[in-house]
């Protein structure tokens, strides 16, 4: 039999012969599972080179650990920024990364600062979602002081050797929807917010933002103290039953946290899905489905993907700099959010 080629190689990788070419002279990168895939196709196919495939892969084999702890995994948040976050690192061309990703139920200080040591003993650097509270403070410290650089995601947190923060610029979030509500309920009244916590610095600073605009450039709204949610959705709906009980004329509603699911389910059943402007967070399946029927009005969302890219990207090079024993600098950034109304789903 005729010995196989590269193009009988690449058919049996499923790939182009370019990218066979590429994981053969290593003149550009392939992400690692591509250049595996065609080198476990070599060996099946007996191609003359699978040994210099083998040998490439091997000579630049390093790997590196990463772990995130996250919010609550029944939320579609935050299960599609892990899946994102996995995604991000099964593409990285010259390095294995592992990923560890806990969802965190118990969501009081004490809980998460364990779990931020417990993680952080057992990865080369920590992604963040929590609350500020002086127990994370102290756990980041502890798992910094091991030399395992800590990144805090989508809200900020404080430590005293610096965090490094991926998320959001929330002031503008917070006036974006302020500017939202100006222009889209027909006439002024009352605005009521939902927040899940202040101690999420994200919400806090999406209710500063807000309540700025309406300061700088409105007229005739009156925005009425924020209510807690604590982060779940059968909280929220029985905070907007009461709300709507107490304050029937009601012109909008602004949900800067954790419970949206609950606040649609709670309109819906109260029939007032479409008398209300609703601005609300994150682009799901099922706020896509409520922006479609009319019970939300818009929604600010994180980019994703963008956000698992720069935190995966920033998170390596940390890991690279500490190797070096280079310092590693606190990392800033603000991604540009994502505006979805039911014209452009």
């Amino acid at each position: 039999m005729a010995r196989p080629t590269i193009a009988d190689l690449a058919e049996a990788a499923g790939v182009s012969v370019s990218t066979v070419d590429r994981v053969l002279n290593g003149r550009n990168p392939v992400r690692r599972k591509t250049a595996e895939r065609v080198m476990e196709a070599a060996e099946e196919i007996g191609f003359y080179a699978a040994n210099v495939i083998r040998h490439r892969l091997n000579a630049k084999q390093s790997s590196c650990k990463l772990g995130f702890l996250l919010l609550q995994g029944e939320r579609s948040f935050y299960r599609n920024l892990a899946e994102n976050l996995q995604q991000v690192a099964d593409e990285q061309p010259d390095i294995a990364v592992k990923v560890e990703t806990v969802f965190m139920e118990e969501l009081t200080p004490a809980a998460v600062a364990r779990e931020i040591v417990s993680l952080g003993e057992r990865v080369d650097a920590l992604g963040v979602v929590a609350a500020e509270h002086p127990l994370i403070s102290q756990a980041i410290e502890e798992v910094q002081a091991l030399g395992v650089p800590c990144f805090a995601l989508v809200s900020s947190l404080t430590a005293g050797s610096g965090v490094s923060y991926i998320g959001l610029d929330n002031w503008k979030v917070g006036r974006t929807a302020g500017w939202a509500f100006a222009n889209l309920c027909r006439e002024p009244g009352k605005i009521a917010t939902l927040i899940g916590s202040h101690r999420y610095r994200c919400q806090e600073m999406n209710e500063v933002g807000f309540r700025s605009y309406f300061r700088e450039h409105t007229e005739g709204f009156q925005l009425l103290e924020p209510l807690s949610t604590v982060e779940s959705r059968y909280l929220a709906a029985e905070l907007v039953y009461e709300l709507l009980e107490r304050e029937p004329d009601l012109r909008g509603l602004y949900v800067t946290g954790g419970g949206i699911t609950g606040v649609v389910a709670a309109l819906q059943e109260l029939g007032r899905a479409k008398d209300i402007v609703v601005v609300g967070y994150e682009l799901m399946d099922s706020t896509r489905a409520a922006l479609l029927d009319g019970t939300l009005n818009l929604i600010i969302s994180h980019p994703m993907r963008k956000l698992a890219e720069s935190t995966i990207h920033n998170m390596l090079a940390a890991v690279a700099a500490q190797k070096r024993h280079d310092s590693v600098p606190v990392a800033s950034v603000r991604l540009p959010f994502d505006i979805y109304t039911p014209e452009n789903l």
